[in-house]
C-alpha cells in the first residue's frame, strides 16, 4: 500500500501494490499494522455499502459532530465517483480547504478521510457501488451536513446532478458554530 498526503492535512489517498501472475493480481487494501505505523484512525467498527442507480448521483456534504465524529476509508468497488471532502477541523491549517478525486472500479485508490471531514460524492456511472469502513457507530443524533454548493467552498461538479436525497437538499450553508 501506498499512502501519499493529500494538500488536506492527515487526508491520504492509498493506491494498492499488485502482485500479478497469469490469474490477474492480488493486493492489500487494508493493513492495521500500517496504518498503526503512519499514525492513522485503526480500529473501525462498521463497514457499509452504498448502492447508486442513476448516474450523477450526489450524495453529501455528510460528517458527524462531537463526540462521534467519523474516520472513513471509502473506496468505489463497482463503477466511477468523484469524490468530495472538505476539512472542518478549526485548528487545521487547512479548515475550509477542499480535495477532489475520481475514485473507480479500474483505478482501485481508496481515499483515507480523518475525523473531522465533510464528505460526499458524484457518480459518474450508473450502478455505482462504494464501501466504506467506519471508526464510529453512526449515530443519527450527531449527523449533520452541510449544502453541496455552498459557495465558501466553490466544489465543481463534473456533471449536473441527476438524483440528490430530500435531506441532502435541505442542508444549509456551513457556518462557523457548525463546526466541528
Amino acid at each position: 500500500m501506498i499512502f501519499s498526503e493529500t494538500k488536506l492535512t492527515g487526508a491520504y489517498v492509498i493506491d494498492i501494490e499488485k502482485i500479478e501472475d497469469e490469474r490477474g493480481f492480488f493486493a492489500r487494501t487494508w493493513d492495521k499494522k500500517k496504518f498503526l505505523e503512519m499514525g492513522l484512525e485503526s480500529e473501525f467498527v462498521q463497514f457499509s455499502i452504498s448502492k447508486n442507480s442513476k448516474k450523477n448521483t450526489f450524495r453529501g456534504m455528510h460528517y458527524q459532530a462531537k463526540p462521534y465524529e467519523e474516520t472513513k476509508i471509502v473506496r468505489c468497488i463497482k463503477g466511477r465517483i468523484f469524490d468530495i471532502i472538505i476539512d472542518l477541523r478549526p485548528n487545521s491549517k487547512t479548515f475550509k480547504e477542499i480535495f477532489s478525486i475520481e475514485l473507480s472500479e479500474n483505478n482501485y485508490k481508496i481515499l483515507y478521510i480523518p475525523n473531522g471531514f465533510a464528505h460526499g460524492f458524484q457518480t459518474l456511472e450508473e450502478n455505482t457501488e462504494v464501501f466504506y469502513q467506519i471508526s464510529q457507530y453512526y449515530k443519527k443524533e450527531f449527523a449533520r451536513g452541510i449544502t453541496w454548493n455552498d459557495s465558501k467552498f466553490n466544489i465543481k461538479l463534473p456533471e449536473k446532478i441527476s438524483v440528490i436525497s430530500s435531506k441532502d437538499l435541505l442542508y444549509e450553508p456551513f457556518k462557523e458554530q457548525d463546526r466541528i
